[in-house]
């Protein structure tokens, strides 16, 4: 591998990593149920936490390094960062409330939604620097049977014989219109 593809490869692992690993401080410092507080029927106390900004920093290591790899690698990666994003903003809901069938209730992020997108954001990272040294060997690699390349075919153009003969450079024939209507009584 090449000194560029290597660097590259690098910084998107560290990227993922750091992704993963503030996806994973998110999930321990969220707001849990039982830290929750009720002010008055209607109203709920949140402590704060470095859930949030823990949450956004995975997300955005997340999309820098899909970004630097400029690969698609799809599903994983949309589900990690939709995961880091709602997870952060839904646990800085401060002095909310939500109604549930007439019932007042405190809302808190569900146990797993921050370690989910971390453990997918590792994932995505993983697929892309896969996929992106597949492409590259592939790329590098112009034929992958080990047989070596036809001479006279430049620039990894396959260059093909025709396959109808050649024309000639004779004169027209001249045929009468009438040749092919004849027909011949006997």
């Amino acid at each position: 591998m090449e000194r560029k593809g290597l660097v590259l490869c690098s910084v998107v692992a560290f990227m993922g990593v750091l992704s993963a690993a503030t996806g994973f401080a998110a999930e321990a410092t969220r707001i849990k149920a039982s830290e929750v507080k009720f002010v008055s029927t209607t109203q709920c106390s949140y402590p704060r936490s470095p859930a949030l900004g823990l949450g956004l920093t995975a997300a955005a290591a997340l999309l820098v390094a899909h970004v630097i790899i400029n690969i698609p690698t799809g599903f994983t990666f949309v589900i990690a960062f939709l995961l880091l994003l709602t997870g952060s903003a839904l646990n800085d809901q401060h002095g909310e409330e939500s109604v549930y069938f007439g019932n007042y209730y405190c809302y808190v992020v569900k146990p797993g939604v921050f370690a989910g997108g971390a453990v997918l954001a590792i994932a995505s990272v993983v697929f892309g620097i896969f996929y992106y040294l597949t492409l590259n060997t592939a790329k590098n690699t112009s034929d992958p049977w080990g047989n070596s390349a036809v001479p006279n075919q430049g620039g990894g153009i396959a260059m093909g014989q025709p396959q109808f003969p050649t024309q000639t450079s004779q004169d027209p024939v001249f045929v009468h219109e009438d040749t092919y209507n004849r027909r011949q009584f006997t």
